[in-house]
Parts: structure tokens; sequence; C-alpha cells
């Protein structure tokens, strides 16, 4: 079967225009909802190889959040700490491949914000049930030089948006379905996190909601 190619563009897509997150972030409003069914259908395909995990940290507690991933390499955490792996831990087998279409809709999301040049080679993919939540956090384990992209789909959730410090002021900024967040430069190594997920019922994913983040590892 063919695999369906996005567009390089994404203004064609349905959306708004660029809104400002900080320096060197913005989100693209509701930019990746055309393509939802499909992207969503091939996440469950790529659960069947790799199945969604909830991964233990290395103190020992267990993520709320379920994590699979795609791409050349994997992010992985255990007892022994965060890292990537060509391999799925779990399966022992290398990670699904990354979608060509899914490559080129995060070049052309990074592009759109001022980061010519994005080569993501792995793509994590987060499945949040009700009462989910992802910690504050700082992006480290991947290249600091290329940018992140991250697409939502389903239930909407409160992105979190912090400074440099974990004890800079937050913002709580909604995230619906189909909205692209990309965020690098000065502002990469910014804290971010997810509100815990509130209950609700999304057409094309029940009650959970998907987040793919791509990023550059090597």
């Amino acid at each position: 079967m063919t695999q369906r190619q996005f567009p390089l563009d994404l203004r064609q897509s349905a959306g708004s225009g660029p809104e400002p997150l900080d320096d060197g972030a913005l989100i693209l409003r509701g930019h990746a909802s055309s393509h939802a069914a499909d992207m969503i259908a091939q996440i469950r395909r790529m659960a069947r190889q790799s199945p969604f995990r909830r991964m233990t940290t290395p103190g020992g507690g267990s993520m709320s959040v379920a994590m699979t991933c795609c791409g050349l390499r994997g992010w992985c955490s255990d007892a022994h700490g965060y890292r990537y792996e060509e391999r799925d831990p779990l399966t022992g087998q290398p990670w699904p491949a990354m979608p060509e279409g899914w490559r080129q809709m995060a070049v052309a999301a990074a592009a759109m914000a001022g980061y010519e040049g994005f080569a993501p080679d792995s793509c994590l993919i987060n499945g949040y049930r009700v009462g989910a939540r992802m910690g504050l956090h700082q992006d480290r384990d991947e290249r600091a030089d290329a940018p992140v992209v991250s697409l939502s789909f389903g239930l909407p959730a409160i992105f979190l948006w912090g400074g440099l410090l974990r004890t800079d002021p937050l913002r709580r900024i909604p995230l619906l379905h189909g909205d692209v967040v990309v965020w690098g430069g000065t502002t990469r190594l910014a804290f971010h996190g997810i509100a815990p997920l509130r209950k609700g019922d999304h057409p094309l994913t029940g009650p959970c909601r998907y987040n793919l983040t791509f990023r550059r590892t090597a």
C-alpha cells in the first residue's frame, strides 16, 4: 500500500496562522487535524509491533503516561537512567519505521518556525488516559541544536510552559486536537509538562490523547 504523502507546506492545512509562544517557539493551531485519522490509524498499527508501556523512572516510580516510539531510536527509561535505544527493549526488535509523511510534516512545521533543515530521526508517541500527566522536565537526551516538534490528537490538554529554571513562572496553554507546537533556539531547554488529563471522549481517540514529538537524537 502506498504511503500517503502530506503537504510539505502546512499552510495548506486547516487552522489559523502561527501563534507565538515564546522566543523561538510557536503554536500552529489545528494544522495536523486533517491528517489525524490516518496518523491515529498508523499509531495503532505501530503499537501492535511495539506496544505502549508505562516506563519505570530511575527513581523506581512508574510513569502515568504510556509510551511507544518509531524511527531509528526510541526513548527508554528504567533503573539505569534515560537514554535512546535502537531496539525496543520490550520486544528486542527495531522500533517501527517513521512514516515518510510524518517526517515531512515535522520538517515543514519546523521550517515554519524558522528551523530549516530539521532532520528528525525519532518520534516519541505518548498515550494519555484520564489522570495521566507529564511532570515538568527539560528535553536533554537529544541534540539541543535541533527543535522539538509536537503534535496533539484527541482529548484537549493543558500544556505547562515555563522557563530555563524549574522555578520560573508557568503558563497554562490549552492544546486541542490537531495543534502543533514547535520550540527550539533559546527556549529549546525550557521546562514544560502536561497537567493531568481530564475526562472526556473524542470521536477519533475515545477517552485518550496522543502526543507525538519529533526529535533529532544523533
